[in-house]
């Protein structure tokens, strides 16, 4: 439905183009509406882009400005391109709601003559293809919104003989009805079983400033720990995350903004989310960690969210892995916040390591920045963690280096286990120790049986002699399993600290001895204790009692 000009008046002739201009420039230009009380100086609507000038003159002619009637239009039109040209525009509009002949269309675009300024007409054909590209903003000014309303909402009880085709017609219908509520805003609608899902959303760049729309939440009570820690990420700091505030949480939902939106709500749930915000203009980054002036360790990272709330900004650092949420309070003096999630699950040992090098880092606090090549964008001073979840990371870490180690050696690369039970990490690190050329501990020494060949001698001897004795063994391959994966280590050495024999083996192959008929005697040894776990796996004095528990990755508690 076309825009009917003779019937809109000089002021609905206004308000429709300087609607259409913002729609056409705002997204690349800065658009000003003059209010023309105190002289417009020749400007009805000014658009800026860069140096580049427009200058709309309007002008509601409806019946032209011929030179047999209206003689005053023409000079009206020139006094107004007199005045607009001392501004120097690129480009001077005329905007007119009637048809222009050709010798008034040669009458505007002549005054351009000697002048370094572009003359354009907007007339009515003109304008009514522009609404037609915009038609929301058509409708809008067009609409007899009681009689449409009526008839849309007729259309939707009606049978949809037509099945989907039927459906899609009256839904973009109503989505037409929508866009012409309002110039600045629409509402888009989905259904979701018996809920309806409206979104509001701005038809240009700045609704939010020509028409701006505020919400106003009322809470029932206190908001639990978990969802009000989510409140002041989200809206304090600008963080990438939905807040989700349950319909129990929220006495009342106010809107305040155009007539057809605003309203009081109750009974509803509440969902927000800040924002996308534009292209970062760099994403690769360092994390630094320093002491004074000494840099410490430094980190390669993707910055993947910059961010801005009412307590402050917040910087979103991805890493192979894991993921670093700094919130940084606006008020000077207050502390930083570091949030840093990881998963070492499917990551080789040594991208696993990086990542709780990290966290060490973080466990153990101080200073850090967040580098990009611009500058700094964001960085604070952490506190020291607890001893506890220090030495936990510790741990794994030496796990970690251990199967690192022993997969470069046997040339077998997988990822990190879910889980290490005590003998797998006790097996790493003794697989560790003995492919470095140490002689280890073997903590897996059986029960075993060995033959006298009659060979007396004082070691033979003070080993049957029932005294808890060392034993050391060799063997040209040695293998591992660690998760169900044999890893052949080659040819190792390794003893016991500590074995003891069986009691009636020692008399019968001493006697044997003594007798010179040791030949063919069998003697049993075997372990006397633990001794040798605790030894392997830590290198301070032992603590009675203890034994290894399984070890479940990644499971540590986050820094704050």
């Amino acid at each position: 439905m076309a825009v009917e000009w003779g019937r809109v008046g000089q002021p609905g002739f206004d308000r429709i183009v300087e609607a259409l201009v913002h729609r056409m420039y705002d997204a690349s230009a800065r658009v000003e509406v003059v209010n023309g009380r105190g002289g417009d100086q020749g400007i009805d609507i000014k658009v800026t882009h860069g140096r580049r000038v427009r200058i709309f003159q309007l002008k509601y002619y409806l019946d032209g400005f011929p030179t047999t009637a209206h003689k005053g239009r023409r000079k009206s039109v020139k006094q107004s391109f007199t005045r607009a040209v001392q501004h120097q525009p690129s480009e001077w509009i005329l905007v007119v709601p009637c048809t222009l002949s050709t010798a008034e269309r040669e009458f505007v675009t002549s005054l351009a003559a000697g002048q370094a300024v572009r003359v354009e007409v907007w007339d009515r054909a003109k304008l009514d293809g522009l609404l037609a590209a915009h038609a929301d903003l058509e409708a809008s000014f067009t609409r007899d919104q009681l009689y449409e309303a009526a008839t849309v909402y007729g259309q939707e009880r009606a049978l949809l003989m037509d099945g989907m085709r039927d459906v899609s017609a009256r839904v973009r219908a109503l989505g037409r009805q929508a866009d012409g509520l309002d110039d600045h805003w629409t509402v888009d609608f989905a259904r979701q079983g018996e809920t309806v899902v409206q979104t509001l959303r701005a038809k240009h760049p700045r609704a939010h400033e020509v028409s701006p729309v505020r919400i106003t939440l009322t809470g029932s009570g206190p908001l639990a720990p978990e969802l009000a820690e989510a409140v002041r990420r989200s809206l304090g700091f600008g963080l990438p995350e939905e807040v989700v505030l349950p319909r129990e949480a929220v006495e009342s939902l106010t809107v305040s903004g155009p007539e057809w939106l605003s309203g009081v709500h109750r009974d509803v749930e509440v969902r927000w989310q800040p924002a996308q915000a534009g292209a970062l203009v760099e994403t690769a980054v360092e994390v630094v960690f320093f002491d004074g002036e000494h840099v410490t360790a430094r980190y390669p990272g993707t910055l993947s969210h910059v961010g801005r709330g009412s307590a402050g900004r917040s910087v979103t650092v991805g890493l192979a892995g894991g993921s670093m949420e700094l919130m940084i309070p606006a008020a000077c003096g207050t502390q930083a916040t570091l949030r840093f999630t990881f998963s070492l699950e499917r990551l080789e040992p040594s991208a696993a390591l990086r990542l709780l090098r990290i966290y060490q880092r973080i466990a153990a606090g101080g200073a850090f920045e967040v580098r990009a090549n611009a500058g700094t964008i964001g960085g604070g001073e952490l506190p020291s963690r607890l001893e506890a979840a220090r030495q936990e990371a510790d741990q794994l870490a030496g796990y970690l280096e251990d199967l690192a180690a022993v997969q470069r050696h046997c040339e077998q690369y997988f990822p990190v286990p879910a889980e290490l039970t005590p003998t797998d990490r006790i097996s790493l690190r003794m697989a560790r120790l003995l492919i470095q050329g140490h002689c280890v501990i073997s903590p897996f020494l059986p029960r075993a049986r060995f033959t006298l060949t009659g060979q007396d001698s004082p070691a033979l001897r003070a080993l049957l002699s029932g005294e808890p004795h060392a034993i050391q063994s060799g063997t040209p391959t040695c293998a591992i399993t660690v998760a169900g994966r044999t890893l052949d280590l080659g040819p190792v050495r390794s003893y016991h600290p500590r074995i003891t024999v069986d009691e009636e083996d020692c008399r019968r192959a001493l006697a044997a001895l003594d007798t010179g008929r040791g030949d063919g005697c069998e003697v049993t040894v075997r372990p006397v204790d633990g001794e040798c776990f605790r030894l392997l796996l830590q290198n301070t004095a032992p603590r009675n009692g203890w034994t290894p528990a399984p070890l479940e990755l990644p499971g540590f508690p986050e820094p704050r």
